[in-house]
């Protein structure tokens, strides 16, 4: 066998039981409670920010509903003024 192979397995093994010492393991239900919480925020995060996206869509659809009357309005009160301007030419011209 290599005696250098050998030296590794040795300091490998010393160190994994050393750490071992350091390391306490948490029990498995504590470990599973802390991950449930933590799905959970996280699911409640995603649903706030799904519905916040979704108010934010029917703001844009209510903004453009509001931008295509007013350019309706504006439209046919470009037309009335140009109505309006060919009635005063008639008029001035009868004058």
């Amino acid at each position: 066998e290599n005696p250098q192979l050998s030296s590794l397995n040795k300091t490998d093994l010393a160190f994994s039981e050393g750490s071992q010492s350091l390391y306490k393991p948490e029990p498995l239900e504590k470990v599973v409670r802390e991950l449930m919480v933590s799905v959970l925020i996280l699911t409640t995060d995603f649903f706030q920010l799904s519905e916040r996206a979704a108010m934010d869509a029917s703001y844009v659809q209510e903004l453009d509903g509001i931008l295509k009357e007013a350019r309706t309005i504006e439209n046919h009160l470009k037309q009335k003024r140009e109505s309006l301007k060919q009635r005063f030419t008639v008029i001035a011209n009868t004058l």
